[in-house]
């Protein structure tokens, strides 16, 4: 039969492997800072867990309040960390806030003898604190279901063995103790939490791959410099569509581009393409895609429009930029660009032929002189049977 201290060193030892191996994977990708807050926490739980091994070999009201104090200010940075990794935002105040909320309602029953209840509102508030940590990790559980769903439920089994260890010294009445408690909740909750560091540590490297990959794909599909999709990316989600006429397709191509550069300097240049994506961006919702097709090009993929909505929409962007100051040293500038415009057809038409089009448009604005929008060849012949059609 394992005794207490036995399985207090487990949980010890646990802790501090979780710790470790946690710290080495935010070393080697430091952007997922919500892991070196969930070192810190450990670190502090971990020093709460000796020293409640130290309280169970001599008890006394000090040893009870360092444990006490240690333990809560653990599990609030681990429920920060949580809030941290769904946010994005580092919550140490939120972590303060609790430790010490948490000391006004325990420390004061720990050092006036009431160590029991102490215990109890010691056990209350982490399993408070768990099942909180997993609602966090639940609500973010779309970016990786698998091992979110699963350090959610690990979470709660911790609370809930927590909640357990409560219940018990409630039920018995142990309001004053002396002592550390002990009672078969109390091995339990000990070993649940091992088998829940375990799994929350594998969940945690598993998770971090994955970001990793989702990363590192996002960076090959986005384009560096203005943030939108890349033509790679524009092609793997539309390349096999077949486009009807409530789809339309629009490029871009900013005026005299190579003059800016040549006169300007690079510098410029980019600036201006940055500027061009951001009024593009500002066109992005459900129905519509954007990306940078390379150089000073860029296409528009609008849903459920039609031509006339999809040339309005580029001259809505065409009159914005247009009023874009761009300095370059002593000189300001303004920049235009040449659009074209094609939609799908009623038998689906492949999206690099409607892409195509498009193009062919967009170099017909500028053989007739810039800073204009012209329909494909197909639109404006059935623009001009329409026309024949009401005369």
């Amino acid at each position: 039969m394992v005794d207490y201290q036995s399985l207090l060193l487990a949980l010890g030892v646990s802790a501090a492997c979780l710790m470790v191996t946690l710290f080495g994977t935010w070393f080697s990708r430091r952007s997922d800072s919500f892991l070196l807050t969930l070192v810190i926490a450990l670190f502090l739980t971990i020093g709460g867990i000796v020293a409640y091994s130290f309280y169970t070999l001599k008890a006394g009201s000090l040893g009870a309040s360092v444990a006490y104090t240690l333990l809560m200010a653990g599990f609030s940075t681990i429920y920060s960390a949580a809030l941290q990794f769904r946010t994005g935002m580092r919550r140490w105040r939120t972590a303060g806030l609790l430790t010490l909320v948490c000391a006004a309602l325990g420390l004061p029953l720990m050092l006036g003898g009431l160590d029991g209840v102490g215990f109890i509102v010691m056990n209350t508030a982490t399993a408070t604190l768990l099942v909180e940590t997993a609602r966090q990790y639940w609500l973010a559980r779309r970016e990786a279901p698998g091992a979110l769903m699963g350090m959610a439920i690990l979470y709660v089994a911790s609370g809930v063995s927590f909640l357990l260890c409560a219940a018990v010294l409630i039920a018995e009445r142990q309001w004053r103790l002396g002592h550390a408690p002990q009672n078969w909740a109390e091995n339990l909750n000990i070993g649940v939490c091992i088998a829940g560091m375990t799994g929350i540590g594998a969940l945690s490297l598993a998770l971090h791959q994955w970001r990793m990959a989702a990363h590192h794909k996002r960076e090959s599909m986005t384009d560096p410099l203005t943030g939108l999709l890349n033509r790679r990316a524009l092609f793997e989600e539309h390349q096999n569509r077949r486009l009807y006429p409530s789809t339309a397709v629009v490029v871009f191509d900013i005026d005299r581009f190579k003059s800016i550069n040549d006169q300007y300097g690079h510098a410029t240049g980019d600036e201006v393409l940055r500027t061009f994506a951001r009024e593009l961006s500002r066109e992005i919702d459900s129905q519509a895609t954007v990306a940078r097709l390379g150089g000073e090009e860029f296409v528009m993929i609008l849903e459920d429009t039609q031509a006339g909505r999809a040339e309005t929409t580029a001259r809505d962007i065409a009159a914005r930029f247009s009023l874009q100051d761009f300095v370059a040293g002593s000189d300001v500038f303004r920049c235009t660009f040449s659009a074209g415009v094609a939609i799908g057809t009623e038998d689906g038409r492949p999206f690099e032929e409607v892409l195509g089009s498009a193009d062919d448009a967009m170099f017909a604005a500028k053989r007739a002189g810039r800073n204009r929008v012209e329909f494909a060849r197909h639109l404006r012949e059935v623009n001009a049977e329409e026309d024949r059609n009401r005369a």
